[in-house]
């Protein structure tokens, strides 16, 4: 019921937030993408995989520089969704470097989606990123909380450069369970931390369906408990 509920809430604020609020505008040059075929709902929770080994039913990828990104299955007892966490645990300092886990199995264009997150280490970075539309590993959209900046910032990647969209400075602790939220409907974002609408952005670099998925940057040991999403009508 818990985890049914902290669902409920998070779709209900994006879809009716995405309605009713003035987005902030970013500049974004426009680039169309191919449509595709959509999904409609996803959970993904971790609790039937193994710990130790990558997870089933996720693409891996890394756009930047550094080794390749080792995602795997953990065990964390505080999880509130269960004991069972996603993490990237290669610990590679390279700046730009940016670990991505997309679930292979869905696809969406209009799409909200949440995670909950635990920022647990890093000495370069402590992100935590929610992906939407992505094509591959080096053309996506992120939302992302940095516990060592304490911001919360949207960017788009294009051939694996990074631009920052929009973003506020707001407190993420480190070593706590919080909730990040990102809804997008044609090129209008809402970005969210437990629960609040932090800010809108709008931009139109890719308008086709895409995958969804998981995100982080550099060093960061962040462990993710669930990754939920839903089509938005």
């Amino acid at each position: 019921m818990r985890h049914e509920a902290w669902w409920n809430h998070r779709m209900t604020g994006a879809s009716a937030g995405m309605a009713r609020r003035g987005l902030l505008m970013a500049a974004c040059t426009a680039v169309s993408a191919p449509a595709r075929a959509q999904g409609s709902r996803l959970r993904q929770d971790f609790e039937g995989m193994t710990t130790g080994h990558p997870p089933p039913g996720f693409r891996l990828g890394l756009a930047g520089g550094g080794p390749a990104p080792r995602w795997v299955v953990l065990e964390d007892p505080s999880a509130p969704a269960g004991p069972h966490v996603l993490a990237e645990t290669s610990r590679d300092r390279t700046n730009m470097r940016f670990p991505v886990a997309v679930v292979e199995s869905f696809e969406a264009r209009d799409v909200a989606v949440a995670t909950r997150f635990r920022p647990v280490d890093g000495r370069v970075d402590q992100a935590a990123g929610l992906v939407v539309r992505y094509r591959d590993t080096r053309n996506y959209y992120v939302a992302r909380a940095n516990a060592l900046e304490d911001n919360v910032r949207l960017y788009r990647i294009v051939d694996g450069r990074r631009t920052q969209c929009a973003g506020t400075h707001i407190r993420v602790p480190r070593d706590r369970w919080q909730t990040l939220g990102l809804a997008i409907r044609g090129d209008r974002f809402e970005v969210s931390l437990d629960g609040r609408v932090l800010f809108g952005a709008a931009d139109q670099t890719f308008s086709g369906v895409g995958r969804v998925g998981l995100w982080t940057k550099a060093d960061s040991l962040t462990h993710f408990d669930a990754l939920e999403a839903e089509t938005l009508g």
